[in-house]
């Protein structure tokens, strides 16, 4: 072995909401959960990376994961229009929203409702498919078993009746203690 050790990461894995949920905590003048959200200053991953270079909860693959789902999110997408101030990590302005950035963030957002609403109906196209699937299960058991039952019934009524007469012949052929 080389005489550097490997050493493994002290970072805990948090999941994408709860890095967004801790930065919020952290630098609430920049990042929030609800309401309007701020546009970012360009390049706050470095800045991030530097202020988070010690915690244990956030490493950089976790930063980045994070900035990403929340500037891709429709609420921050929505907030970066033309001339909007963008904010730093302690909600300082570093600079404005130009018109082409703005026109990709409306671009991106309109691609992104686009894919959720084809998501959707073809949700809504397969839930659709499984109850006419199961309604026509149902109703096959439904006649099913009512050709059952007009069977048992025609079986019944073609089953030969006994007569009086034949089931006093069968008594006293068969009647026990009757002499």
């Amino acid at each position: 072995m080389s005489e550097q050790q490997v050493q493994p990461s002290t970072k805990t894995a948090l999941s994408i909401k709860e890095a967004i949920a801790y930065l919020v905590e952290k630098f609430p003048l920049c990042f929030s959960s609800e309401g309007e959200a701020k546009p970012l200053k360009v390049g706050l991953f470095q800045d991030l990376s530097e202020a988070l270079a010690n915690d244990e909860k956030m490493s950089k693959t976790i930063i980045r994961q994070a900035l990403r789902a929340y500037t891709m999110s429709w609420r921050y997408l929505h907030s970066c229009k033309d001339g909007a101030v963008r904010v730093g990590l302690q909600g300082e302005e570093a600079g404005v929203v130009d018109a082409q950035q703005a026109e990709h963030a409306a671009q991106t957002l309109a691609q992104a409702k686009a894919a959720y609403s084809e998501r959707r109906a073809e949700q809504i196209k397969e839930e659709r498919k499984a109850q006419r699937k199961e309604f026509f299960k149902q109703k096959a058991r439904e006649e099913n078993a009512k050709k059952r039952t007009e069977v048992k019934k025609q079986k019944a009524a073609d089953a030969p009746k006994a007569s009086l007469e034949s089931l006093a012949a069968l008594e006293s052929k068969f009647g026990k203690g009757k002499k």
